[in-house]
């Protein structure tokens, strides 16, 4: 990096993990993930929403803030490869970067796939990446150019041992993955231990991160956040309030605009993605503008070539990263520690032998996308006796339906939901028997016609 922000081996040595620096192997060319899926994307579901007043921390107001040089603000749309991206983002003005990755584990993803990915859960392992399998390789091919040691720390949150409150590592002692290849297979190997769960908040990936910056000296770093979905709003939060989980989500991204930290959002799925746009455009004051937010499913459904949504979706992601580092620079937070990270320490990687049925495996098949990946689950094997994991006091005390809600009513086998997901319940069921009759109706008269 320049002068003011180039990093030296020791910076990135990692000993806060655990264990020292090692050599990492260049980067390698890899050859491009097979054509994606079509699909056409639901249209989003709003809701009013009234942008809180500002915290009461302190942050320098708008006015007060340095002018910022325009050439560094955005980088055009005129590519048609991901080397072709890199390169614009280098002469744009960034020098350096540290990728962070942050993936969604909650239980939502079993069902935010109904319509952007063929029914499946957005975790679902097959013959093609999954979407969540997708950005990860696009964003690690990016940037890959622009990290010297291409060791990416790799977070999972929303599942049954993290919930809202915390964050756990892919590897043991926080050691990083080793470039975006890495973190994919490593991916593949956590999924069968994982049981997805709820509710959704970004805060602590968000503080996970702020952790590293400072433990780095201050170095630039980029967060990429993969979710299926929006931070979790109950049916009790009143119009024109926030939930616990949305108040704390921004309370971390405008702590974070303290620090050389850029947050990229990406949400994958069905969505909705309204509150997700709020927080991209209307978060309170803050040091400068560090939350991007990108419709993964709304670019991946155009129909253009493979390449061209590749492109198209880095460009989205990361078009702002050079205005966001030219801010860190300008604002004197760059290469800095500012003693006010929250010191978040990740949980171990979740390696339990339980069935995690509810994530989605099929059977495995090596694709080109796959070759430098060894076997995704070579040690796991289900016990059919194994104890069931023990249920956390989250699960026994919110409604199983929907992951947010208090229950409040019994079923008469003594299952607890809440009344309106029950209410939902029902609809569903009446709307499949709506449906089997008119099937049932339809073959009968199919049957007739042929007589």
């Amino acid at each position: 990096m320049g002068a003011g922000s180039s990093r030296d081996s020791e910076d990135r040595s990692w000993d806060y993990h655990g264990y020292s620096s090692r050599e990492v192997p260049p980067y390698q060319n890899y050859p491009p993930p097979p054509p994606s899926y079509a699909y056409d994307p639901p249209p989003p579901a709003s809701y009013s929403y009234d942008p809180p007043p500002p915290p009461a921390q302190s942050y320098p107001p708008p006015g007060s803030r340095p002018r910022m040089d325009r050439r560094f603000s955005r980088i055009s749309d005129d590519y048609h490869t991901l080397e072709q991206v890199s390169e614009a983002l280098a002469k744009a003005g960034l020098e350096s970067s540290n990728l962070i990755v942050g993936i969604d584990f909650t239980k939502s993803n079993e069902w935010s796939g109904k319509f952007s990915f063929g029914g499946r859960s957005l975790h679902h392992i097959g013959n093609t990446p999954n979407p969540y399998e997708q950005a990860i390789s696009i964003i690690g091919r990016t940037l890959s150019s622009f990290d010297e040691d291409n060791l990416i720390p790799c977070y999972g949150f929303g599942d049954a041992s993290t919930h809202d409150q915390d964050v756990f590592s892919f590897y043991p002692n926080d050691r990083p993955c080793d470039g975006f290849q890495d973190a994919l297979a490593r991916y593949r190997e956590l999924l069968p231990h994982l049981r997805l769960a709820g509710p959704t908040s970004f805060a602590p990936i968000i503080e996970m991160a702020m952790t590293i910056v400072e433990k780095s000296g201050g170095q630039y770093h980029v967060l990429v956040i993969i979710a299926d979905g929006q931070v979790t709003r109950s049916v009790d939060t009143q119009s024109g309030h926030l939930s616990s989980q949305e108040q704390k989500t921004i309370d971390a991204i405008v702590k974070a605009s303290g620090l050389p930290l850029s947050i990229i959002l990406v949400g994958v799925g069905d969505g909705p993605w309204d509150m997700m746009k709020e927080f991209d455009d209307n978060i309170p004051t803050r040091a400068f503008d560090n939350f991007q937010f990108v419709n993964f499913t709304e670019i991946m459904s155009k129909n253009i070539p493979q390449t061209r949504k590749e492109t198209t979706f880095a460009l989205a992601a990361l078009m702002e990263i050079p205005s966001q580092y030219k801010a860190t620079l300008e604002l004197g937070i760059l290469g800095r520690q500012s003693g006010k990270s929250p010191q978040r320490v990740p949980l171990p990687p979740p390696t339990g032998s339980h069935n995690a049925s509810s994530v989605d495996f099929n059977s495995y098949k090596s694709t080109s996308f796959q070759q430098s990946a060894p076997p995704p689950f070579p040690h796991y094997e289900t016990t059919p006796n194994a104890p069931s994991a023990p249920s956390s006091s989250f699960e026994t005390q919110v409604c199983p339906i929907c992951l947010t809600n208090p229950r409040d009513l019994a079923f008469g086998c003594g299952h607890l939901v809440t009344i309106p997901d029950l209410f939902y319940l029902y609809l569903v069921i009446a709307e499949i028997i709506v449906l089997t009759s008119i099937r049932m109706k339809i073959g009968k008269l199919n049957f007739f016609c042929i007589i």
